[in-house]
């Protein structure tokens, strides 16, 4: 559902907001993030299946989320008598808050720069209000 920047203003959000707002991520991905910072070794599939009633497919997808948001590493670890799983970890609070803070700050400089043309396009002057085609600002 689409919401204004005003209404994400309005809301009185918590630091896991953030997880929704900058990345998109939803109330599971954010619960299974709550588990990892829980564990010092870090947890496989099976590990948030199990712990979280689901199925491995709906743990997947979440590690999946995460990972590629950059909140969490994926690490393989062998067996000795053969085969591997995935463990998963949580990236360092200071990196994910420093990348989500440098995709905030992009953010705002592509939104202050439509700003400006905004503003350009539509500046109260009959001489080029006429001129103007209708097509989107790009």
């Amino acid at each position: 559902m689409t919401h204004s920047v005003r209404e994400d203003l309005e809301r009185d959000p918590d630091c896991l907001d953030l997880l929704d707002r900058i990345h998109g991520l939803n109330e599971r991905d954010q619960m299974v993030f709550q588990l990892l910072q829980r564990e010092k070794g870090g947890l496989t599939v099976d590990d948030v299946a199990n712990r979280l009633e689901c199925e491995r497919t709906t743990a997947y997808r979440s590690f999946s989320r995460l990972r590629d948001a950059g909140i969490v590493v994926q690490e393989q670890v062998n067996y000795d008598n053969g085969g591997y799983c995935y463990v998963y970890r949580p990236r360092a609070s200071e990196d994910v808050a420093r990348d989500m803070q440098r995709l905030l700050n992009d953010w705002y400089a592509d939104i202050g720069q439509l700003i400006q043309e905004f503003e350009d396009r539509y500046r109260r002057n009959a001489d080029n209000r006429e001129k103007q085609p209708l097509e989107p600002c790009s």
